[in-house]
């Protein structure tokens, strides 16, 4: 097969059977928080839970994903991730037995929530560190927009399908697909053909915290590492944090279980919008510029999400402009997390690149951690108000690296292009 531009990464044929097969557990992941968010809502009524079920699905995460960067570096990434996707395939399936047997409370979601999250905190750094094992380094763009793709396309189509199938049979159907769709990620990872890497074992660091803190200490040490993962990590805490508490604005929004689930999906549509524009400003010389725009641009939508789940009881436009705030807000974010990711992917050292980018991906553990401080919020104040308070916390940490912080703003897409 001839492929070109964007879609260049799939002429690699591993690369290509791992992105196919990577659509059933991503679509299932989707699929698997809706449907705990919905269940625990349902079964508590109350934004706290849902903070705390966002905590669960985060806090494992963050603190595996710290030492899966450095097991990633070391071990066969095909047998992690055949291991992590059968894990948690079972545990959806538990999950599914007792809610289907209406055994299921809220705080055994949050415990199996919490389990998942802990094989996840693994499973997603060797994700990221897998990709120099299928495709060459002039791939990687490409690479980093298919993987996009992947997540953004399945959160448009996933939860509005389900939506509709828990309004007709119940969260226990969705946690059976999601078993099924994780055990097919294992059936597809047991083909693959991928060598483990050579280790080159000079003078480096021999213990796991030392290889920790040397991805740490990289970070630190490149401005544009540290800030931009600074970037990303708030965007998720303070922004798209309000995604957690989505059952929440659904039920102020009188939009059921199917409303729930387009409220979900158009965020997917938004992601899949930016994924389409960012390919035409990728090699753009003004590229930090557009960066730090979409940042202020998608923390700036909160607003209007707000300001219409705020006067749902009195408009009859509230929930229209829902949908074009989420979408707004998921295309902006979309925007700065292909660009800024790309940067760091091709300025990473291999070697490093599993913890660098294990560490990156905490990035998307803290929107659900996000979440418990929503959540909080929420309980005090009202939940509209707590997300425009949160976002209005981004904003003035992006125009502070705005301003402050010009090796951002010189950022040159043309320029790493050449170098890759």
């Amino acid at each position: 097969m001839n492929f070109s531009g964007r879609l260049r990464a799939l002429q690699r044929v591993q690369y290509r059977r791992y992105w196919l097969g990577s659509f059933a557990s991503v679509g299932a992941t989707q699929l698997q928080v809706m449907g705990q968010a919905w269940l625990v809502f349902k079964l508590s009524g109350s934004p706290l839970m849902l903070g705390y079920l966002g905590a669960a699905t985060a806090i494992p995460a963050i603190l595996l994903t710290i030492f899966g960067g450095v097991l990633a570096d070391q071990l066969n990434k095909k047998t992690v991730l055949m291991i992590t996707s059968l894990l948690v395939a079972l545990l959806l399936l538990v999950l599914a037995i007792l809610d289907f047997t209406h055994l299921a409370t809220a705080w055994l979601v949050i415990l199996i929530a919490a389990l998942i999250s802990i094989v996840t905190g693994l499973d997603w750094p060797t994700r990221q560190a897998i990709f120099p094992s299928l495709i060459e380094r002039e791939d990687m763009m490409s690479a980093v927009a298919l993987n996009s793709i992947i997540w953004q396309s399945c959160r448009m189509m996933m939860p509005a399908a389900g939506g509709i199938l828990i309004a007709y049979t119940g969260t226990w159907f969705i946690f059976i697909l999601c078993s099924a769709g994780f055990f097919t990620m294992f059936v597809v990872v047991s083909s693959l053909k991928i060598q483990k890497a050579a280790t080159t074992n000079t003078s480096a660091p021999t213990s796991t915290l030392q290889k920790v803190a040397e991805g740490v200490r990289f970070i630190f040490s490149n401005r544009n590492f540290l800030i931009l993962i600074t970037l990303s990590f708030g965007g998720m805490f303070f922004v798209s944090s309000y995604m957690q508490i989505m059952p929440i604005f659904s039920d102020l929004l009188g939009a059921g279980e199917t409303g729930y689930g387009y409220l979900i999906s158009i965020t997917g549509v938004g992601s899949v919008a930016g994924t389409v524009l960012v390919g035409s400003f990728q090699e753009s010389r003004r590229l930090g510029k557009i960066i730090l725009a979409s940042a202020f641009l998608s923390g700036s939508s909160i607003y209007l999400f707000s300001l219409a789940t705020s006067f749902a009881l009195t408009s009859g436009y509230a929930y229209s402009l829902a949908m074009v705030a989420g979408f707004t807000i998921a295309l902006f974010t979309s925007i700065f997390m292909i660009t800024s990711m790309t940067v760091l992917q091709l300025q990473v050292p291999d070697k490093l690149r599993g913890r660098v980018m294990g560490l990156h991906s905490i990035t998307y553990s803290l929107m659900p951690l996000g979440g418990l401080l929503a959540g909080f919020l929420s309980s005090i104040i009202s939940a509209p108000a707590a997300i425009a308070l949160s976002a209005s916390v981004y904003l003035a940490m992006v125009g502070v690296i705005s301003l402050k912080e010009g090796q951002i703003r010189r950022i040159d897409g043309s320029s790493l292009s050449a170098t890759a």
